[in-house]
């Protein structure tokens, strides 16, 4: 895909390079010289410009690429001015930071595909990584559901998946489960290979570095992650 990244900051930045490294195209765009100068040589191509002067943002290739994203974090102002230039320009798929609530239904009004919060975002999975004692990866699949995989925890050690109560207590459902188990690979060597449980087995148990998957409402997130944490 060919994505337009409008404001490299930090978290611009990265999400163009790691886009890059999968394969996209990505252009860039930002106000500062070194930002763009730092840049250039990681991504397709980068512009210095200001997004918030109508002539500027046109010379963006706006109509050749797949997604625009509004990374602009610190200056408001110009975050909602780019959005509004950009639906103006008939910009027919926009993603854009948000940065505080007001933000946020500030850009909900403009009816682009999504609004982004990534210090929310980390924020809650350190808050989970911390009560479940191991990495957390999530992904936003609607308004408020989410699918959340993690190392299970040492409190349900020992505990049938059956019994856990996912479903029940906390409105989760359990999606997958894996675990790392030594096979013998094609010269005879003991390596770790993850496989697949049947989690319709009522009688498998929780074992040390079994990874979970699930998926439910953030709400059921806090309620285990804190029973969890204590």
């Amino acid at each position: 895909m060919r994505y337009l990244i409008i404001g490299l900051g930090i978290y611009g930045s990265n999400l163009a390079v790691d886009l890059t490294n999968m394969g996209h195209e990505v252009i860039g765009a930002d106000t500062r010289a070194s930002i763009v100068e730092s840049i250039k040589d990681k991504i397709s191509t980068a512009y210095i410009l200001d997004s918030t002067d109508e002539s500027s943002l046109k010379s963006l290739p706006l109509s050749t690429v797949d997604i625009v994203i509004v990374a602009i974090g610190e200056n408001f102002g110009a975050s909602v001015r780019t959005v509004a230039l950009l639906k103006n320009e008939g910009v027919r798929h926009i993603y854009a930071r948000a940065i505080d609530q007001l933000h946020y239904s500030i850009l909900e009004g403009f009816g682009i595909d999504r609004i982004i919060t990534p210090e929310q975002r980390a924020a809650r999975d350190l808050v989970c990584e911390m009560a479940l004692g191991s990495d957390v990866e999530s992904m936003c699949v609607g308004s408020d559901v989410y699918v959340l995989r993690f190392i299970a925890p040492a409190y349900f050690h020992g505990m049938r998946y059956a019994d856990i109560g996912l479903q029940k207590d906390y409105g989760l459902t359990l999606v997958a489960v894996s675990r790392k188990v030594l096979r013998s690979n094609i010269i005879g060597m003991k390596v770790n290979k993850e496989i697949m449980l049947d989690i319709a087995d009522p009688d498998i148990k929780v074992e040390n570095g079994d990874t979970i998957t699930v998926a439910g409402h953030l709400s059921g997130y806090r309620n285990l992650c804190h029973t969890i944490g204590g």
